[in-house]
């Protein structure tokens, strides 16, 4: 059995608990996935997005709904040895991948929050592609952690309820969507599974911000804090966003539109 036929199989059969049915229940509870679908899986080289990648070939090889894939990887400026370590694992992994290039790394080296802007130019650059391949979604590796933190960071930072959504419509490119298929999926899991299979993918490679990953570690501590007092901190604070209380709010926005308790009051 070749390497990449017993990662395959270890999704479906050591992982299906832990990973491949949540990656089924959120394709179906979020409705992530439509007949004749085309879908750019957008491979940042790291371990979230190649799992991805091979969670959705195996979908596409055995689900009932019939859709096509491409696999894209954006080059926004890494060293040779980065991409050369994500052209191995396309080999080892069995992936056919499209590789484009884009200027973003050299455009961020000068701003004061560079992830911000690029994260914002990642997604432009990602859709034009996807859209020039003749893809209608888009698929991001996010998980069940990176809501998590998302949710915390706009708490705290920024005194706002609002988290990270399975699936969007662009604001800027008609018809098409973004899916985040892995929304149910713990990063604990990836990691064993990477262990499992002796599997090695690059980390942050941003030339950048690659000695600081910020509010983002800051929110996995914290998270990590929370679990000590309460075992099921994590699991709450991510249920919130499913079980939210509009009446129980002071304002909030609905299509851009601010509403008070007291419109209703």
């Amino acid at each position: 059995m070749e390497k990449y036929q017993e990662v395959e199989r270890s999704i479906i059969k050591k992982f299906r608990p832990s990973i491949w049915h949540n990656f089924v229940k959120a394709v179906s509870n979020y409705d992530l996935i439509s007949e004749n679908d085309k879908i750019a899986v957008c491979i940042s080289g790291g371990k979230d997005s190649f799992l991805l990648a091979k969670c959705l070939e195996e979908l596409q090889k055995h689900g009932k709904i019939k859709f096509d894939l491409e696999y894209v990887i954006m080059n926004p400026g890494y060293t040779d040895e980065i991409l050369n370590k994500i052209k191995d694992n396309l080999k080892i992994l069995n992936i056919n991948a499209h590789i484009f290039e884009s200027p973003i790394f050299k455009i961020i080296s000068k701003e004061k929050n560079p992830c911000y802007l690029c994260a914002k130019m990642r997604r432009g650059y990602l859709y034009n592609y996807a859209k020039e391949l003749g893809c209608n979604k888009i698929a991001l590796g996010h998980h069940f952690d990176d809501v998590l933190e998302t949710i915390l960071m706009n708490l705290i930072y920024n005194g706002m309820y609002a988290g990270m959504m399975p699936k969007l419509k662009s604001d800027n490119f008609e018809g098409m969507e973004l899916i985040r298929p892995l929304y149910l999926i713990r990063e604990d899991n990836i990691l064993d599974w990477v262990k499992y299979n002796n599997l090695s993918f690059i980390d942050c490679a941003c030339s950048v911000t690659k000695r600081d990953k910020g509010k983002r570690k800051e929110m996995k501590e914290l998270v990590k804090t929370l679990k000590e007092y309460y075992a099921d901190a994590d699991r709450n604070i991510f249920k919130s966003l499913s079980n939210v209380k509009l009446d129980k709010a002071i304002t909030y926005f609905e299509d851009g539109k601010m509403y008070n308790f007291l419109d209703k009051y």
